[in-house]
């Protein structure tokens, strides 16, 4: 069933059961007002016919049953001997009707079932020893009811059939929303294009349209980044593929030309050597890119405890090896955050790699850490201020840069390091007023000291 033949079958049912419930409440409570306005009102005649000829035997028994209409008198003994009207029948008499003659009740009221039908008896004391005993069908009550009866279940009847109508046509204009969504939903699908679906109103189903176009631009934007990674990561590779072709190309050729025609000892070893550094570029380069592969935005991170001033420490030791021509100062105080640590420890060695890069060589680095931010300041020439806001983005070189090795894609994966651990990084100069060159660079993780 359609999520609309469901809403109109819910509306249809739960209007049926309040008809139900309404319309048996309204017929038993109209059922027992007439029985007791009927019992009453005949148990009032009878009260006052006490006071008339009809209590009195010998006055009944000349009386015509027929002036009496459909009610049946009677004037009961307390031996149970009983006088009704002249050729009328006798009512229907009981021990009830014998204990109000022997004044052992006040009165009487019961219903009977006789030959006729249903009938309402009723007993008030007469003279002495007798009580005046009249008994009435109920048939027209009955009919009454009956009416009601039929009234009833055509009126809810009819109601359940309007309400199943109104439901659909309720269920209609609710569903038509959730078919807009849906009808865009399978457009989007269908063309893989990724635009925004128009909010109508201000209901749960437009925060549903808001919610789910966020998710279409992050969607967007995910695919976005990942088409602009392949489309630079083959312009990036594109280079030290093509030179390390032509290098073994030469070599080829070199090793397949006369002897006096290939090259010499030493310019075969200086490109093999060219060779060697080409791939290790290339491998890092590969590195680089499987790493800046992972989702930035919420990318799964072993979620450990890591004592970031180890981590640092570790990284500065690295860094003096790679650069024995450099001094590191390095002032650590602990720092524990949760996270990665291997992820951690290669953000930090880009940061110390990069610093190495730009620092002179008897330069010194400077590396701090406290209260979880870790700033790295070199004394190289610094960055420029158009160069400031493109730093950490992916494959951004700036043109002094350029001539330099490596790939423009160590800071970018600092940048998604620290922003898959909920912390910030930025640059900017050494000294803020200027007096002495060089960058610093800053990274802040979210933690506690250690104490």
């Amino acid at each position: 069933m359609s999520l609309r033949g469901r809403v109109a079958t819910l509306v249809a049912t739960a209007v049926a059961v309040a008809v139900a419930v309404l319309s048996l409440s309204v017929y038993l409570g109209i059922r027992s007002q007439l029985s007791d306005d009927f019992d009453n009102a005949l148990l009032a005649r009878a009260q006052a016919a006490v006071q008339g000829a009809l209590a009195n035997p010998n006055l009944l028994a000349a009386v015509p049953a027929d002036a009496l209409g459909d009610v049946r008198v009677a004037v009961v003994a307390s031996d149970g001997s009983a006088v009704v009207a002249a050729g009328g029948t006798a009512p229907p008499l009981g021990s009830v009707e014998l204990a109000v003659a022997r004044r052992q009740l006040n009165q009487s009221v019961r219903s009977v079932m006789d030959g006729a039908g249903t009938m309402t008896v009723v007993a008030v004391p007469a003279g002495r020893g007798t009580a005046l005993v009249l008994a009435e069908s109920t048939q027209a009550t009955e009919d009454t009811l009956r009416s009601l009866r039929l009234t009833l279940l055509l009126v809810g009847l009819l109601g359940v059939i309007g309400a199943g109508i109104v439901g659909l046509l309720v269920a209609r204009a609710g569903v038509r929303p959730v078919e807009r969504l849906t009808a865009a939903a399978e457009e989007i699908a269908r063309t893989e294009k990724l635009d925004p679906i128009e909010v109508y109103g201000d209901d749960e189903l437009a925060r549903l349209t808001t919610a789910f176009n966020a998710m279409l631009f992050a969607l967007d934007t995910s695919r976005t980044r990942q088409r602009q990674l392949v489309a630079d990561a083959g312009h990036e590779l594109r280079t030290p593929l093509t030179s390390l072709r032509t290098n073994v190309e030469l070599l080829v050729q070199s090793d397949a030309s006369q002897p006096d025609a290939r090259l010499s000892q030493h310019d075969r070893e200086a490109l093999m050597a060219d060779v060697r550094a080409q791939i290790e570029e290339l491998g890092s380069l590969v590195g680089d890119l499987v790493e800046l592969s992972r989702d930035g935005g919420g990318g799964s991170v072993d979620r450990v405890a890591v004592e970031l001033a180890e981590t640092v420490d570790r990284a500065a030791e690295r860094a003096r090896r790679r650069a024995p021509q450099l001094t590191f100062d390095v002032e650590l105080a602990p720092w524990e955050v949760e996270g990665d640590p291997a992820a951690l420890e290669r953000a930090v060695m880009n940061l110390l790699d990069n610093a190495a890069k730009w620092s002179p060589p008897g330069g010194t680095v400077t590396v701090r850490l406290a209260s979880g931010v870790l700033t790295v300041a070199d004394q190289g020439p610094g960055i420029s201020p158009d160069d400031l806001p493109h730093v950490f983005e992916r494959f951004y070189r700036s043109t002094s840069a350029r001539s330099m090795p490596g790939s423009g894609l160590g800071l970018a994966i600092v940048a998604q390091t620290v922003e898959r651990h909920g912390g910030t990084v930025s640059a900017g100069p050494a000294d803020p007023y200027g007096v002495r060159p060089g960058a610093r660079l800053t990274m802040q993780l979210p933690g506690h000291p250690i104490s």
